[in-house]
C-alpha cells in the first residue's frame, strides 16, 4: 500500500510539473469570475494582485501596463525600423473569455521579428475603450496581437480604434461573434483566418516594455502600439462587450505607473521613406 501510494504522489508530480511547463508566459487568466473591472469591486483592477499569490505582480510591478503614451516622456527614433511581419493564414476558433472576445489561431499563423527575435503569433482579443492612451486620451477599443518566442518571451502588437467606418475584419467576425454571445466559454471555430486582413500599418509605432493587461500581470512583455489610430462602429464595439455579458460597461485596465521606463516612437526619416518607395 506504502508503495502505491508512493506512486500516486509521483505521478501527481509529475503531472503538476509537466502541466506548469506547458503554460506559456503570454497565457492569460481566461475564467472571468476571478476578477472584474469594477473600481468598487473586492475583485476589481486594485485588488487583482491580492487575489492570488501567482497575481502579485499586479500589485507589485514596476512595469505594468496600459500607459499613457505621453509625448512628454517619448523619444523619437528613426532606426527602430519598420515592424516586420510575416503573416500567413491558419485555422482559428473564436471563444468568449467572459471578459473579452478571443481569436485563438490553432495552426501556424505566422510571426512578426523584433530585434532579430521571432515571436509566432497565438491570439488577438479586443478592450473596449482603448487600454493605452496617447497623452491622456483613449479610444474607443483597442486589439491586442499576442505573440510569444520559442524561448518564452513575449510581444504584443496594440491597435487603437475611433468610432467612424467599419473595421473590415471585424467585419468578418460579427455574425461568428454573435454565435457565442451570452455563453462563457463557448467556442466556435471560424475556418480559415489570416491575420494579413488586420489593418495594422507599420510606418509608425510605440515601443516598450511592460506587462500582460490582465492577471497574472506577466512582465517583460514587448510592446508595440501602432501609433495609426483606426476605425470602428459603435455597434462593433457594442457586440464586443454585450457578447461577454460581465455586466461591466468596459474591460479596460486603469493606467499604470510608468515609472521611468523609456517610450519611444519610430517615426522613419524622408531618406528612409524614399528607399521604401522608390
Amino acid at each position: 500500500m506504502k508503495f502505491l501510494a508512493t506512486q500516486i504522489l509521483l505521478c501527481t508530480i509529475f503531472l503538476v510539473l509537466a502541466l506548469h511547463v506547458g503554460l506559456t508566459k503570454s497565457e492569460e487568466v481566461e475564467n472571468e469570475s476571478q476578477f472584474n473591472y469594477d473600481a468598487r469591486s473586492d475583485r476589481g483592477p486594485a485588488r487583482w494582485g491580492e487575489i492570488r499569490r501567482e497575481w502579485e505582480m499586479c500589485r507589485n510591478g514596476s512595469m505594468q501596463s496600459p500607459i499613457d503614451l505621453s509625448s512628454e516622456r517619448v523619444q523619437v527614433m528613426a532606426r527602430l525600423g519598420r515592424l516586420k511581419r510575416s503573416y500567413k493564414a491558419s485555422n482559428a476558433t473564436l471563444k468568449n473569455r467572459g471578459h473579452d472576445i478571443m481569436l485563438r489561431w490553432d495552426g501556424d499563423a505566422g510571426s512578426i521579428y523584433v530585434n532579430g527575435t521571432q515571436y509566432l503569433l497565438k491570439q488577438s482579443h479586443w478592450h473596449s475603450p482603448s487600454e493605452h492612451a496617447v497623452n491622456g486620451r483613449r479610444f474607443d477599443l483597442e486589439l491586442h496581437m499576442v505573440h510569444d518566442s520559442p524561448e518564452g518571451k513575449v510581444a504584443v502588437v496594440g491597435v487603437m480604434y475611433k468610432l467612424g467606418r467599419p473595421d473590415t475584419f471585424l467585419s468578418t467576425m460579427m455574425k461568428h461573434i454573435q454565435g457565442i454571445a451570452d455563453t462563457h466559454g463557448a467556442e466556435r471555430t471560424v475556418g480559415i483566418v489570416n491575420p494579413k486582413h488586420i489593418k495594422i500599418g507599420s510606418r509608425k509605432y510605440y515601443r516598450y516594455v511592460g506587462s500582460l493587461t490582465v492577471p497574472p500581470c506577466t512582465q517583460n512583455v514587448l510592446w508595440t502600439i501602432v501609433r495609426k489610430v483606426r476605425t470602428v462602429t459603435r455597434e462593433q464595439v457594442k457586440l464586443l462587450r454585450e457578447a461577454v455579458r460581465d455586466d461591466s460597461e468596459f474591460n479596460a485596465r486603469p493606467l499604470q505607473p510608468i515609472n521611468k521606463r523609456p517610450v519611444q516612437l519610430f517615426s522613419p526619416t524622408n531618406d528612409e521613406l524614399e528607399s521604401e518607395n522608390p
